[in-house]
């Protein structure tokens, strides 16, 4: 197989660009880098296109050695054909080699092995000739063998009851290991056959009561639905299984195998052919198509997962102010952090302004709160959605109106992770003398000042914005969502003389343990005063440099040029253009090049005489116009609040704005400001037909909605996007 040219058709992409995509990933180029640098040879792939090519292409490479194994283990056995090869050769799937290899595969001791070794081959080759004169019981006779000399007691056949049933043994295993049959009935069940799922006890309360009888053709079953049979079935609430069209699939088989009528041996094929299905194909199948179906849920899911997780990392920075950070709690208390506008932690304390408390306790927590907010310049509260979030609320909104002049205001962040966050290795290090209240309230004011630079401690696992995340395939889904968090880390760059070690180990060509030893570096021996300094750090070598270096920024270095996200290895070009352009580097620092591109005639003429591509003058000139322009700029700010609405005063008909909090298959969680998100249903996204939520909205969208319906006992809220 070609393979490159297999990605060419699958991607669609001419396939000059496949080939230097391919060449530059051999060279173990990342790809956040080629996509960022390397446009001129890919002919700019984006991230997402080189992904999937990567993805491919380890799949390709993977099913090419799978195909060299099969071929050489059926050549050592001596019963390989042109024919089978170039089927293997010309298999598309693993499923499709395996197939082709089932005859072939070294078999534990079955039914027809043990047949076989009773020397009962010839006996099923004549049955399958369909030439008998006589009933079988008489040609059977000729394969008895009890009481023979030189025949082992194991290897005798005792009756012609016996050898026929050895003989059919034979013939059900040679029917089952046929591949072309498996993929006819493969395909027939995935295009007629039915999922149906019952429940175990139809009395017992669950999540899955919708399953408790139902039933859904395998073609038509949405990704959501096939993860939630699944979780059901595991938790031993459900019982599922396929239902095929055996009565199209038994017709089919006994076609290809009964091609005479003859009385004594049509019977007994019919039977062989129906035990063939049910006992060796049947299952087989049935776990290949859930396995498919999982497969294909999970994919789906994955990819909702992490176009969700690119949102809320790509949600915009809120730059300059000081934040007070509050992990809210009961019994516990509210856990406090002032947090300056570079995320330094300046203060923490723990109030208690919830029940279980006494109003003495909620006084003193709003006086010390009226000292603290104007103290520290405080003007942003960023308040977690854990439990006593609500209650929390309240007591801001309350507090909020008596010091009007302070001008504050609120935000309610998704605390998803910060617990996680909190107890783990990295906050210890972070924060040694804080418990783990004090690093989360920290964490919850951090992710409201720079979502990315503090999401990225937490595994994005952890983040809460997809579904069914812990039932799928978790190394798939981790290489996923860090391939995510890679693409957005490298998008913003990061500013080298303060980012964490977590922040600069997603960065292109950065592992985690030389991220760690930029960080040590920075400490012993003080700011990076330019990007040819990060070659001094320990085992970051000159391809690392190469991978990293267009992503670290440096603001206030030796060269200006740092501060921007051209590469080093186009600074000798960019300089020569700001010379010809009548400028200095010093202008890069003053941001005094926002009319550049006016000043540019022929940018093919110019990239030839700098000598590099049209594309890569392009971004130089982008880049010095805007230095280090933040992409996050663009995308939608949170909603600032003042003032509490709670799930009551909710009416139907009421238009608010609210938050897209998680985007999933079956529609989008939106958040309103009442502590309980509300569903707006796929049918209610937008008037036009979307198969897909995504293909309309995403995490971190400020959208206008109607409030449908609310059930009070049930914290549900049904709202519309459609007509608002």
């Amino acid at each position: 197989m070609d393979i490159n040219q297999k990605l060419t058709e699958e991607l669609n992409v001419k396939r000059w660009q496949t080939d230097a995509a391919v060449n530059l990933i051999d060279e173990g180029n990342t790809i956040p880098f080629i996509s960022r640098y390397r446009k001129e040879a890919t002919g700019s792939l984006n991230d997402e296109q080189l992904r999937k090519l990567h993805e491919r292409l380890v799949y390709l490479r993977n099913l090419e050695e799978k195909k060299e194994q099969v071929i050489s283990s059926i050549e050592e056995q001596g019963k390989m054909t042109e024919e089978l090869k170039a089927q293997i050769l010309a298999a598309e799937t693993q499923v499709a080699v395996e197939d082709l290899y089932r005859p072939y595969r070294p078999k534990r001791r079955t039914r027809a092995t043990i047949a076989k070794e009773k020397g009962l081959e010839p006996f099923a080759a004549f049955i399958l000739l369909q030439q008998a004169k006589e009933p079988l019981e008489e040609t059977a006779k000729e394969y008895i063998t009890a009481g023979k000399e030189g025949v082992s007691e194991e290897k005798e056949v005792k009756t012609a009851q016996d050898a026929i049933q050895g003989a059919l043994d034979i013939i059900a295993e040679s029917i089952s290991d046929n591949a072309d049959y498996r993929s006819h009935i493969r395909k027939v069940t995935m295009q007629k056959g039915k999922i149906l799922s019952a429940a175990k006890d139809a009395d017992a309360e669950s999540v899955y009561e919708m399953y408790y009888e139902f039933e859904e053709s395998v073609a038509k079953l949405a990704g959501h639905r096939i993860l939630a049979l699944n979780r059901g079935e595991k938790e031993k609430f459900l019982t599922v299984k396929v239902e095929a069209p055996e009565e199209d699939i038994l017709r089919y088989l006994e076609k290809q195998t009964i091609h005479k009528d003859n009385p004594y041996t049509t019977p007994v094929l019919k039977e062989t052919v129906a035990d063939s299905y049910q006992r060796l194909i049947a299952p087989a199948i049935e776990r290949e198509i859930r396995n498919e179906l999982t497969e294909k849920a999970e994919d789906g899911a994955i990819e909702v997962f992490g176009k969700n997780l690119h949102q809320l990392l790509m949600q915009p920075p809120i730059a300059g102010r000081v934040v007070l950070g509050w992990d809210p709690a009961f019994r516990t208390g509210c856990k406090l952090a002032v947090v300056d506008p570079t995320g330094k932690v300046l203060g923490t304390t723990v109030i208690y302004p919830t029940a279980p408390t006494t109003p003495q306790k909620i006084k003193a927590s709003k006086d010390l709160l009226k000292k603290i907010i104007p103290k520290y310049h405080i003007s942003l509260i960023s308040l977690g959605n854990g439990t006593a979030s609500r209650e929390s609320e309240q007591f801001i909104v309350e507090l909020l109106k008596e010091i009007p002049e302070e001008k504050v205001q609120y935000v309610i962040v998704n605390e998803a992770g910060a617990s996680v966050y909190s107890a783990s290795k990295l906050a210890s290090e972070e924060f040694p003398k804080f418990d783990v209240g004090q690093r989360s309230a920290a964490s919850i004011a951090r992710r409201l000042q720079d979502p990315l630079a503090e999401l990225v401690k937490i595994d994005p696992k952890s983040i809460g914005v997809g579904q069914y995340q812990h039932d799928m395939n978790q190394k798939k889904l981790g290489e996923s969502l860090n391939g995510v968090v890679e693409d957005c880390v490298n998008k913003v760059g990061v500013d080298l003389n303060t980012a964490s070690a977590p922040l600069l180990s997603y960065i292109s060509g950065i592992s985690a343990a030389v991220a760690k030893n930029i960080v040590t570096y920075r400490e012993e021996n003080g700011r990076f005063a330019d990007r040819r300094e990060l070659l001094k750090v320990p085992k970051l070598g000159p391809k690392a440099y190469e991978q990293c270096a267009g992503f670290m920024r440096i603001t206030g270095g030796k060269n200006p040029l740092d501060a921007t996200g051209v590469h080093p290895e186009s600074y000798d070009a960019a300089e020569k253009l700001l010379k010809k352009q009548g400028y200095t580097t010093e202008d890069v620092a003053q941001h005094n090049l926002t009319g550049l591109s006016l000043t540019i005639k022929d940018y093919k003429k110019l990239a030839e005489e700098l000598g590099v591509g049209d594309i890569t003058l392009r971004d130089i000139v982008k880049e010095l116009e805007k230095p280090a322009r933040d992409p996050r700029e663009e995308m939608p700010k949170p909603i600032l609040r003042t003032d509490v609405l709670e799930m009551k005063d909710l009416k139907e008909g009421m238009i608010l704005k609210g938050t897209v909090r998680n985007v999933i298959d079956f529609g989008v969680f939106v958040d309103i400001g009442v502590h309980q998100d509300g569903l707006v249903h796929i049918s209610q996204i937008t008037d036009r037909y979307i198969r897909h939520p995504l293909e309309a909205v995403s995490v971190g969208d400020i959208v206008d909605v109607k409030v449908i319906s609310v059930d009070l006992k049930k914290k549900r809220i049904q709202l519309t996007m459609r007509g608002v």
